[in-house]
């Protein structure tokens, strides 16, 4: 069973890849996360989790998801993170959470995808952008065959500057940088809500036909990705940046107002 956490679907994108590759089923853990259900998951299969890199590691309300559900069946946990970076050190992270939950930690990889995130860095362009995921295509193929096949996942190498990320500087940059206040909304806005219906962590309500946010974000951009008429900026670091949304909403949101998105 492949499980998915994506804000703007670089994650989506590799986890239903993987999961086509190996017959497996690709389930979106953002669609439980907002109904707040908890559940119990049964795969004889090796459990696959795929996310974005938070601050060097696996985002916290993954890790928080993961811990809260049950899982019955395959013990073996496989690790994918899409990054337009690095991924640190968040293997060993990884590892704990494993030991922590019970699984059989079987590896991490790390899969380079195109920058989405505009509160921080700029992103690439379309051309670009689709460059980076054509050269993502043979790496995914080949973490599916090993995953399939029943392998332990090859470590990669980390520097010392990816351990102190993914050590002392993750809390410090949850504390610094992942915050909602930077967000800001202009008159382009035409009250579609689909901030708000997109939001894993239902952070955005609108009010005044407008989004507010309510100081629970972990940043996954899919509000400023997604919206249709890039109304929605963060600070000035997303001022005349090109946003990146590949998210198929339908895989994740079919039952929610389907016609809106």
């Amino acid at each position: 069973m492949v499980f998915y956490f994506s804000g703007t679907g670089n994650s989506q994108l590799v986890a239903v890849r993987i999961a086509e590759m190996t017959g497996d089923k690709a389930v979106s853990i953002n669609r439980y996360m907002k109904k707040g259900e908890k559940a119990v998951f049964r795969s004889e299969r090796p459990l696959v989790f795929v996310a974005p890199v938070y601050s060097w590691r696996l985002p916290r309300v993954v890790e928080q998801w993961i811990m809260e559900n049950d899982f019955e069946g395959s013990r073996d946990a496989y690790f994918i993170l899409t990054c337009g970076g690095s991924g640190g050190n968040a293997a060993v992270y990884a590892e704990k959470l494993c030991r922590r939950k019970g699984l059989r930690y079987r590896g991490l990889c790390s899969v380079l995808m195109p920058e989405n995130y505009l509160a921080l860095f700029p992103t690439p362009g379309e051309s670009e952008s689709r460059e980076i995921i054509e050269k993502a295509g043979p790496v995914i193929t080949d973490l599916a065959r090993q995953i399939q096949s029943g392998e332990t996942l090859t470590a990669q190498p980390v520097s010392l500057v990816g351990k102190i990320e993914s050590g002392p500087v993750n809390p410090l940059f949850y504390r610094l940088f992942v915050k909602d206040k930077g967000f800001t909304v202009s008159d382009k806005c035409i009250s579609c809500g689909k901030c708000a219906l997109r939001c894993p962590l239902n952070n955005i309500s609108i009010e005044g036909g407008k989004p507010v946010w309510k100081g629970r974000c972990t940043h996954c951009m899919a509000c400023i990705g997604g919206c249709p008429t890039e109304a929605i900026e963060y600070k000035a670091k997303s001022s005349g940046q090109r946003r990146h949304y590949i998210m198929d909403d339908s895989l994740c949101w079919k039952n929610e107002c389907p016609e809106t998105l």
